[in-house]
């Protein structure tokens, strides 16, 4: 009888020794130091441009810094209206940072303020300053919620790095430099007077940005 209490306490014993375990591993991401450096896939693949993000990871709190070049917009990735006059946007750079909070080791929601620069031009045309018809620089602010998947984590030392980040993010215009937000202009193709007029970041002139980004994760070692 003794003895199977004894083994009782025993195999309690070891079963909270093995939960405090799992438990503090499990709480180990909320002390995490770690730089990460990602490229976006949607920019290459939809806009024809590129996109580098930067995060400092101290405990829960993330600070990031994002910059894009050289993104394309015609066809069906601008609105109806710019369809019709046969207007293409350039945006030579957007580019902003955040600040934010790890709800989980997987998933962070931030704070954005970013700046963009617009230029129009007819589509298929050079874009120079010669064809431009009108350009400007924007502000937004906004929310943005990020995924955090390394898929390799508990792998080799240096495959436990990659991860893969999608992201939502609404991003609306808080400030333009466009005079009344609006431009009046003679559009050749349409033999008539047409508007351009601000416009949000994402595809078809939305605030929704989504994106999947790839890259690394550096942890930063703690001392002892």
């Amino acid at each position: 009888m003794i003895t199977k209490i004894q083994n009782s306490v025993k195999l309690a014993l070891l079963i909270m020794l093995t939960l405090n375990m799992f438990d503090l591993q499990a709480q180990e991401w909320k002390t995490d130091k770690k730089i990460n450096v990602l490229f976006g896939l949607t920019q290459p693949l939809l806009a024809k441009g590129f996109n580098i993000e930067g995060n400092y990871i101290y405990n829960r709190f993330i600070f990031d810094y994002s910059h894009g070049v050289s993104l394309d917009y015609s066809g069906n990735t601008v609105t109806t209206d710019l369809k019709r006059q046969g207007i293409a946007v350039h945006i030579p750079w957007t580019t902003g940072f955040g600040i934010g909070y790890r709800v989980k080791e997987w998933i962070n929601v931030r704070v954005e303020p970013k700046w963009h620069r617009f230029e129009y031009y007819y589509e298929g045309e050079s874009q120079n300053n010669g064809n431009q018809i009108i350009s400007y620089n924007t502000m937004s602010l906004g929310i943005g919620v990020y995924g955090n998947y390394q898929p390799f984590k508990n792998k080799s030392y240096y495959l436990r790095g990659i991860m893969i980040s999608p992201s939502i993010r609404y991003w609306p215009t808080v400030a333009s430099t466009l005079v009344g937000n609006k431009f009046s202009y003679f559009n050749k193709n349409t033999l008539a007077n047409e508007e351009i007029k601000t416009q949000d970041p994402g595809f078809n002139a939305t605030p929704w940005v989504f994106n999947v980004s790839i890259g690394y994760s550096f942890a930063i070692r703690k001392k002892k």
